[in-house]
């Protein structure tokens, strides 16, 4: 089958939710993709930040198949080592005390907020249930995360949602004028991806964690994006100084499998009792050996290579005529430019660049491996898209 013939399987027989690039791929190594025909792109969306390590990683691959060639899957009424593996590590690594697996990052965030409401009814009673997002938040495409998030463009049809959730102003007094008596929790994404990738000031920041610590509100960091790297730091909260009481990811810590993980640090940490909540595929040991494979090489070095690389894009970026602004933190950027962002990444598809947008702006979440000759070329392509 050639890539003609999968796109028109695709528009015949898939729902059609997506406003997909007329590109098929084949195959690819790294950041770079390769279509039916052969033709060359360099990704620098990476699945939409999941492929940390790019396409085709070999010791990703490695985990995966040695896991497969063992047990694909039990249900989670028996143990595996995959799976205690990756809660120790992420506990480790952050703090965390214990760890829940899901699917997805609606999936991490949805055990999230019942971690949060179960936290607030038993300590103070059953009315305190409600949850403060932000606006212009991203938290899921479920009802109860739809719900969380603080977009109105996301709410048309699909009510009636879930009660018990308001919009703040990204600001201290924003959030007070929200917060109640029945407020359990505040939830975050320090860098709001999908509304633009808009970075919260590091001094809200600050202070709403020492707001939240002074009313027992619990403070959740929505890290489903921003994880795993993506910004130069394990996850996005740790730039700020700050420490969550409940994180949540998912995306690049899977390296290409679906996983989500709600992390529950030690307010939380015994939150949940048997029969709470659950998950058939959550945990499944095929996707925590890839998993653990991604976050073992999550080190400071490459780390301090992501904030290297994001401040060379920033840098090059800048210079560009038409562009107004470069916003975001590692390899997470966004652009602002005079033309529409749809139009630009249509452009760069054809000269063979894969870029994102992000309402007005054109988005960045390049493979964390990605090369200079890669950056170089992505940035020359954007510069011929732009400035024409």
């Amino acid at each position: 089958m050639d890539g003609k013939n999968i796109i028109e399987e695709d528009k015949q027989y898939i729902a059609g939710t997506y406003a997909r690039f007329p590109v098929a791929f084949r195959d690819g190594k790294g950041c770079r993709l390769y279509d039916y025909d052969g033709k060359e792109y360099i990704d620098c969306g990476s699945g939409i930040a999941v492929n940390v390590f790019g396409v085709n990683d070999e010791k990703w691959k490695k985990a995966v198949t040695d896991q497969l060639n063992c047990i694909q899957h039990t249900s989670n009424l028996f143990y595996t080592e995959p799976q205690a593996r990756l809660a120790k590590m992420l506990c480790e690594r952050t703090g965390a005390k214990k760890v829940f697996f899901g699917n997805s990052g609606a999936e991490a965030n949805e055990c999230a907020i019942k971690a949060a409401r179960k936290y607030g009814e038993t300590h103070y009673g059953p009315e305190r249930k409600q949850i403060i997002t932000l606006k212009d938040s991203f938290h899921g495409r479920t009802l109860a995360t739809l719900a969380a998030t603080g977009q109105d463009n996301f709410h048309r049809y699909f009510g009636p949602f879930p009660e018990g959730f308001s919009y703040a102003d990204p600001t201290i007094e924003g959030v007070k004028k929200c917060m109640t008596e029945n407020t359990c929790a505040v939830m975050i994404e320090c860098i709001q991806g999908e509304s633009g990738v808009n970075v919260l000031d590091g001094e809200f920041v600050r202070g709403l964690e020492k707001l939240c610590r002074e009313r027992d509100i619990l403070l959740i960091c929505d890290e489903v994006q921003t994880g795993n790297g993506r910004t130069g730091y394990l996850y996005s909260y740790m730039a700020y100084g700050i420490q969550p009481d409940i994180v949540t990811t998912a995306k690049g810590l899977g390296g290409g499998l679906p996983i989500g993980a709600c992390m529950l640090f030690e307010k939380c940490a015994d939150v949940f009792g048997y029969g709470d909540h659950g998950s058939t595929f959550g945990g499944n040991p095929v996707v925590c050996a890839g998993a653990c494979s991604i976050l073992e090489r999550l080190d400071d070095k490459l780390l301090e290579s992501v904030r290297e690389k994001g401040a060379y894009f920033k840098e090059q970026l800048s210079k560009i005529k038409g562009v107004k602004s470069v916003t975001g933190a590692g390899l997470m950027i966004g652009i602002e430019t005079d033309k529409p962002a749809a139009e630009i990444a249509a452009e760069c598809v054809k000269r063979g660049l894969l870029v994102l947008t992000a309402h007005s702006k054109v988005r960045l979440l390049p493979a964390l491996t990605i090369s200079k000759e890669e950056a170089d070329f992505a940035v020359r392509i954007l510069n011929e898209v732009i400035s024409r």
